[in-house]
């Protein structure tokens, strides 16, 4: 059973997973209304991993004969300055999560929660992978936006991005 504290927790955290598929979907909505499908490919695939992330705290809550409460999801940003501004808060934003899940993972320990920071140590491998590909998308819109047609050249790398399970023998790519 888990801890009241952990409990809560846990379910903040399946709300700020919920919350980053909602940011991840407004930016695929705001790229493809800049006629970028490549980059709103990208965020459709991280709101699906997302999702995943949601609902593998959510099944881990119920495994551990404890209770999901849903609260409102924030509405995320609509608009951003360009696919660089996009880019930098995908890295800030995926950086913010870590911290989350850190905390959590502390929390766990205190309260001598193997299994739960057992289950969070996944959570904050799969952040390593997260930030790094969120600095390469960052770094590469960066490079892109000084070039004259550099978002188009992007655009079509990133449009290649599929989505795989995270924990799923293929290895995701990146951009």
């Amino acid at each position: 059973m888990l801890n009241i504290n952990l409990e809560k927790a846990l379910n903040r955290q399946v709300n700020r997973e919920m919350y980053s598929a909602y940011l991840y979907l407004s930016m695929a909505a705001y790229l493809e209304s800049r006629k970028l499908p490549g980059f709103s490919n990208w965020m459709k695939v991280q709101a699906r991993e997302e999702m995943t992330h949601a609902m593998r705290i959510f099944d881990y809550i119920h495994d551990q004969g404890a209770r999901v409460t849903l609260d409102a999801i924030e509405a995320p940003p609509p608009e951003w300055a360009d696919p660089t501004a996009v880019a930098l808060n995908v890295y800030e934003h995926e950086q913010a999560v870590t911290a989350m899940i850190k905390d959590i993972a502390m929390m766990a320990e205190k309260e001598n929660d193997q299994n739960t920071r057992n289950m969070l140590q996944w959570f904050l491998d799969e952040q390593e992978e997260e930030e790094e590909s969120a600095e390469e998308l960052l770094e590469k819109a960066r490079r892109a936006g000084g070039l004259v047609g550099g978002y188009g050249e992007l655009d079509r790398e990133l449009a290649q991005r599929e989505f795989h399970p995270p924990g799923s023998q293929k290895k995701p790519n990146i951009t």
